[in-house]
């Protein structure tokens, strides 16, 4: 099957199956995805979301701010489940501990840290979904990338697969960003980023799982210390992994 889902209004609407696991199985085709923001979603698209890949549910990562500037979108008048669960709201608490030259990496392990409860949330969401799920934010790169690392590695994934799986984003990264730029609320936003942030490279994964690995010794020891029960993490592992 495809990854990219070709849709004319998302630019980063990925399936996450097909992914090996460690022990030899692999993720369950059109049962989980990744994306940038769904109200560009065209009619055709809904469509093809709706009656192809039957999508029941729909995660949210944005900011209220971010919602209430340009809303759910098309998807908001089907008949699919919606979690609005921001990663980050607006806090300056987490800002104040990044300091002046804060990589990308550290930007995405101090996310980790400050959402915790919410990341936990998603993943409790994944695993009760009725069906098909996405997970998005706006560009469908940090605040989804951080959280597809998380859920990649609960389901034992390598970490070489996890780190592809976000560099992939950069196929994109320029039309990503120039949709964003033509936005007045993101333009100001990634004109006060570094420089360095505007990017999926590799390396900054790479980084980012060292930092949860060093800290937790594992992904998994990080979903329990976020507080994930173990009843939800056996229904999202029966949800998108095969029998053994």
């Amino acid at each position: 099957m495809d990854r990219q889902i070709p849709l004319e209004g998302c630019l980063n609407f990925r399936d996450l199956g097909g992914y090996p696991t460690r022990d030899g199985g692999a993720l369950r085709w059109r049962q989980v995805f990744r994306s940038d923001a769904l109200h560009h979603l065209t009619a055709s698209d809904v469509a093809y979301l709706c009656s192809t890949v039957g999508l029941r549910a729909v995660i949210d990562l944005r900011s209220t701010a971010e919602l209430d500037t340009d809303g759910r979108g098309p998807l908001a008048a089907e008949a699919v489940d919606f979690h609005h669960i921001p990663l980050f709201d607006g806090q300056v608490a987490a800002r104040a501990e990044l300091p002046a030259d804060a990589t990308l990496a550290d930007r995405y392990y101090l996310l980790a840290e400050f959402a915790r409860d919410r990341i936990a949330r998603v993943i409790e969401a994944l695993a009760s979904a009725p069906g098909p799920a996405v997970y998005h934010c706006a560009a469908g790169k940090d605040r989804t990338g951080v959280l597809s690392a998380i859920l990649l590695g609960l389901l034992d994934v390598r970490d070489e697969i996890i780190v592809a799986d976000y560099a992939a984003t950069q196929t994109n990264i320029d039309a990503i960003i120039e949709r964003l730029m033509a936005s007045d609320g993101y333009q100001a936003m990634l004109n006060a980023l570094p420089p360095d942030t505007l990017h999926a490279r590799p390396e900054t994964m790479v980084v980012f799982l060292e930092r949860i690995h060093r800290q937790y010794g594992s992904m998994p020891a990080y979903v329990r210390a976020a507080g994930v029960s173990a009843d939800a993490v056996a229904r999202l592992r029966a949800r998108l992994l095969p029998p053994p």
